[in-house]
This record gives structure tokens, C-alpha cells and sequence, in this order.
């Protein structure tokens, strides 16, 4: 039943860039926030109906990291959902998910000792964007921007993780995730109205496209990994979301026929093996302090 679960929650995740770029028809930031606001009531539902005494007023420090979180991840999906359009969705969710290497990068900013594997692993996954970007600046000037919006949502991925964190150490998942989606979509209204893009008034395939785009990605897809982090851990669940990244590229050249060049399969290969290093490096440096907190 885990495995199957892990299954669909890869499924869900990977679904994300495909079902954005197979609905032209609704713009990327009104994608994000009708994700995000439905995502929200459905939560906001399941923490209402296992009681009120539960939910609980964020405190002071909980409301800042939320607000914190929530920006980044409303950046984060606008950056990313937009660069779906404009690249390939291979190369796009291959850069995307670099998070856990930014992750690395803040955390040596702040002056963490990083292992030989993390840092081996960073450089592997920062040449495949090399080779990602480095052919696509031949390609098209479209085709680069979404490579580095990608870029930039990836790096806005590890700033969530790392604000929500913060938060998550006395916060419920469900309280939470319920009020990080509401501010999340909140930002992506404003976002949206700023430059002018409509988020109602679009044909039943958009709706569809929606629809589909909260049930796979943000309800299956984040639920089941966060229930999975529980029976799994997070070095085993970090490496399984890795798969997102095949799963994308497999999804898209099944349903929109994308087939990208060689030199991109060969960047997410560089991007996907230098992720697996940094995620299991710092497994193990996490191992090392919790065996070093126990011996004290």
C-alpha cells in the first residue's frame, strides 16, 4: 500500500507541468491560484471537520514564517507555471526541482558545513543546467527565459521549504497547509491582477485543466507525500519526488508528443544524479548530528 501511494504521489506531482501546458486556454498565475484557493477550502474543510479545537489562531512568529512561505511559493508557481509554456516541460521541472540543491546552497550561505557528497552532487546537478540552457540559448530567446524562471522557481521552491519549516515546528500539516494555501492564493490574486490576467470566464476545458490540476498535483500529489515523509522518512521521500522529474518528461512525450533533443535528456540525467547525491549527502550528514545530539 506504500508503494502504491508513493506511486500515485509521483503521478500527481509529475502530472503538474503537463496539465499546465496542455491548458492554454487559462493563464499560468490564474492556474496557480485557483490551485491553491481550492487546495486551501479543501484543507480548510478537513481541519473543520475533525473539529474546530484543533485549528487553532497562528501565533506571531507562525503568522511571519507563513506570509514568508507563502510569498516564495506564490513566486514559485508563477515563475514555474509560466516557464511550462515557454520550454519544454522536461527541462523545466528538471530545473525546477534543483530545490533541494538551493536548499544546500542557503544553507552553506549560513555558514553549514557541507559534505564532499553534497557538494560533488550540487556541481553534477548545476552542470546539467549548464547543458539544459547552454543549447537552448541556440534554440530560442523564449525557450532560455523559461529556463531561468524555472531556475528562479526552483530557488523560490527552497526558500518555501525552508520558511515553512520554520513554521511546521508548531504547526499542524493540516493547519498549516490550509493557511499557506489561502495566502498563497491571496498573492496569486494580486499577481494576477497587477499584470492584468484574467483568473474567471474560461471554456470548460480550462475548467477541466483546473480541476484536474488541484486533484493530481496539489491534493494527491502534496498530501501523499506529506503522510509519506511519516512512514517513510524525508532522505527516502526526497528521493522518490526525485522521480518527478522522468515522470514529467514520460508524461509529456506520451500526451503533448514533446519529445526534447538528446542534449536535454542528457541535462536531466546530470540534474537527476546530482540531485540523488545531495539529497542522500545530507541524509547523512543529518544521521551524524542526530547520533552526536544522542551521545550528549
Amino acid at each position: 500500500m506504500i508503494f502504491l501511494l508513493a506511486l500515485v504521489g509521483v503521478l500527481g506531482v509529475s502530472a503538474s507541468g503537463p496539465l499546465v501546458a496542455a491548458t492554454p486556454s487559462v493563464g499560468p498565475l490564474a492556474m496557480a491560484f485557483w490551485r491553491n484557493g481550492l487546495g486551501a477550502a479543501a484543507m480548510g474543510s478537513a481541519v473543520a471537520v475533525n473539529g474546530r479545537s484543533r485549528m487553532g489562531w497562528p501565533s506571531r512568529d507562525e503568522w511571519r514564517y507563513c506570509i514568508v512561505a507563502s510569498l516564495a511559493l506564490a513566486l514559485h508557481f508563477a515563475c514555474f507555471m509560466t516557464s511550462v509554456r515557454m520550454t519544454t516541460v522536461a527541462a523545466a521541472t528538471a530545473l525546477v526541482c534543483l530545490q533541494s540543491a538551493w536548499i544546500a546552497a542557503y544553507q552553506r550561505l549560513r555558514g553549514a558545513a557541507l559534505g564532499s557528497r553534497v557538494l560533488g552532487g550540487m556541481g553534477v546537478a548545476f552542470g546539467g543546467v549548464v547543458v539544459i540552457t547552454g543549447f537552448d540559448v541556440g534554440r530560442s530567446a523564449e525557450a532560455l527565459l523559461g529556463d531561468v524562471l524555472a531556475l528562479a522557481g526552483g530557488a523560490l521552491a527552497g526558500a518555501y521549504t525552508l520558511a515553512g519549516s520554520k513554521a511546521r515546528t508548531t504547526m499542524d500539516t493540516r493547519n498549516y497547509t490550509a493557511v499557506c494555501y489561502a495566502l498563497t492564493a491571496g498573492f496569486l490574486l494580486v499577481l494576477a491582477w497587477i499584470v492584468g490576467e484574467a483568473v474567471w470566464g474560461f471554456p470548460p476545458e480550462g475548467w477541466m485543466g483546473i480541476i484536474a490540476l488541484t486533484i493530481a498535483s496539489q491534493l494527491l500529489g502534496h498530501t501523499i507525500f506529506n503522510h509519506l515523509v511519516v512512514a517513510l522518512g524525508p532522505l527516502l521521500v526526497s528521493m522518490i519526488i526525485l522521480l518527478e522529474i522522468p515522470g514529467a518528461a514520460l508524461l509529456a512525450g506520451l500526451f503533448l508528443g514533446q519529445t526534447p533533443p538528446v542534449w536535454t535528456y542528457l541535462g536531466l540525467a546530470l540534474i537527476l544524479a546530482g540531485l540523488l547525491a545531495v539529497v542522500s549527502g545530507q541524509g547523512r550528514a543529518w544521521k551524524r548530528t542526530s547520533g552526536q545530539r544522542k551521545g550528549r
